[in-house]
């Protein structure tokens, strides 16, 4: 059965965005595969130390997240599927 890991910075997203995309990415799943998966399905959320979070050579920080939160130009960008996915919520995601 599907294992869904999210890896997050930690101290960004509230426990009540956590569950949401704890939810969203199960009705996901359950959209690809069907309900039958449903009962099956995990989610682990990983939340990363601040300043052990690198792209291209660079620290990805809380500061960084907060920056694109706020619509300023970020220096990276996420994958468009992600942000159609969860909106303003930016993720890594391993699936």
């Amino acid at each position: 059965m599907p294992l869904l890991t999210v890896k997050l910075i930690e101290g960004i997203f509230t426990p009540a965005q956590k569950r949401e995309m704890i939810w969203r990415l199960a009705d996901t799943m359950v959209s690809i595969e069907g309900d039958n998966i449903r009962s099956g399905i995990s989610v682990v959320i990983e939340e990363v130390k601040r300043g052990a979070w690198e792209t291209g050579g660079n620290s990805f920080t809380a500061s960084d997240e907060n920056e694109r939160a706020a619509g300023r130009p970020a220096a990276r960008s996420s994958a468009g599927w992600v942000t159609e996915l969860f909106g303003d919520m930016k993720t890594s995601l391993t699936i």
